[in-house]
């Protein structure tokens, strides 16, 4: 079984949010920082002490040695705090921002399009191939599939997706699906492709402009984050 955006089946896991908004008129969406720490780094106590000064410790998903925050965080000094922090405790990690979605699916797009309070965000990672071209035509293909692939859309739809967000720095891809709170993607992601084989004819397309991050397993792609209840961030072996 495989996700829309081209995700092979995986373990999922959740975290609870809500819908950000700043009025009716405007919505405001979530950014996505990464920090890759070296393999040397042990010390989780004072990674999460960080992360619970500047409130965002509920927002932290870990993925081996690759922590993402996911938040509507108020201002940009806030995250240049929170990295300037992390950097002065540890010199040698990386850090890249995902700053805007350059992709958005919502309910608007759909017959329904009455949206839940509650969701479970999923987020995962993968790159794109290293092809300057390539990259350029999975961008080409996003930017032009409401108008000539709307089947994918009306899949999201279909599945109940509350919203669907893809982030891009460089050729690494972050990808944010949100359903309704306590429902299971692995149960709602089927009917993306019921009656509906132009699905099936995107996710093949797709395939071909996307790979794993360093640390994967042979022939994995997409890898998911999982909230952090027990912080490690020194990789398992």
């Amino acid at each position: 079984m495989r996700f829309i955006i081209i995700l092979l089946f995986m373990p999922l896991f959740f975290i609870c949010s809500k819908k950000a908004k700043i009025d009716s008129t405007t919505e405001v969406y979530p950014s996505v920082v990464e920090i890759i720490f070296p393999d040397s780094v042990e010390n989780n106590e004072t990674v999460l002490a960080v992360f619970e000064k500047y409130d965002v410790s509920k927002s932290v998903y870990q993925w081996k040695n690759h922590l993402v925050i996911y938040d509507v965080i108020d201002t940009a000094s806030v995250v240049g705090d929170i990295l300037a922090t992390i950097s002065e405790l540890y010199p040698e990690v990386e850090i890249k921002h995902y700053e805007a979605p350059f992709y958005v699916f919502d309910r608007k797009s759909c017959d329904d399009n009455e949206t839940v309070e509650e969701w479970d965000n999923i987020i995962m990672t993968a790159n794109l191939v290293d092809n300057p071209n390539m990259q350029q035509e999975y961008m080409d293909y996003h930017a032009a599939q409401a108008e000539q692939w709307p089947e994918v859309i009306k899949g999201f739809c279909n599945a109940n997706f509350q919203q669907l967000l893809v982030f891009r720095n460089d050729r690494q891809l972050m990808l944010i699906i949100s359903i309704p709170k306590g429902e299971n993607l692995d149960e709602l992601n089927p009917r993306t492709t019921e009656n509906n084989p132009r699905v099936d004819e995107w996710n093949a397309i797709m395939a071909k402009y996307q790979e794993g991050i360093v640390g994967v397993q042979p022939g994995e792609v997409w890898v998911v984050f999982a909230p952090i209840y027990n912080l490690k961030i020194k990789p398992e072996k």
